[in-house]
């Protein structure tokens, strides 16, 4: 079903491959006269715009009542592709350790499988606190990483060990999820 929040997260899934190439293709700017700053400034205002998306689809489908099984699939996949496109991008311009981006995408794609399997198990698969301020620090990492201002290596790697954490927590509730089962 198509509504507000789904329009909202599907903006942000078409944003995410724009925003990386942006990031891959400084020319665009410095080929016509610009400095390369304003190829920062174009990278992370896509980023803000696509990240805002992502507040007000949540908002607006828990305030409206517009959630879908769409939205649950579509959102948390917008948010990856969204923080991957951001992540490799600036690794690959030399702005990301290879080693930080590595850790959080297979993260990322060891929760989705393990999402997956809850969801086939009619397990509660819902975004923890910690998962959100994990997103949250990615976000705040993948800005100042794109902007090029201080203290953004030293987010990065506060956004790797929150990643991991809530990664730890997610597999902790999977766990005691599935035991709770066998038990009953």
């Amino acid at each position: 079903m198509l509504n507000l929040p789904n329009l909202l997260a599907s903006l942000r899934i078409l944003i995410a491959p724009i925003m990386f190439w942006v990031i891959l293709n400084p020319a665009i700017f410095t080929d016509n006269g610009f400095d390369i700053s304003w190829n920062y400034y174009a990278a992370a205002l896509l980023f803000v715009l696509a990240s805002v998306t992502d507040f007000f689809d949540g908002y607006i489908a828990r305030e409206w009542n517009q959630s879908t099984i769409l939205g649950a699939i579509i959102d948390p996949l917008a948010d990856k592709m969204l923080t991957i496109a951001a992540f490799l991008g600036l690794m690959m311009i030399g702005e990301a350790s290879v080693w930080a981006i590595y850790i959080i995408i297979i993260r990322e794609l060891f929760i989705t499988a393990l999402r997956t399997v809850a969801v086939s198990e009619n397990i509660s698969v819902k975004a923890s606190f910690a998962g959100k301020v994990k997103t949250v620090s990615q976000m705040i990492a993948i800005g100042f990483m794109l902007m090029h201002w201080p203290f953004a290596i030293p987010l990065l790697w506060l956004a790797v060990a929150l990643t991991i954490y809530s990664g730890g927590e997610y597999v902790w509730s999977f766990r005691s999820a599935i035991l709770k089962g066998n038990n009953s």
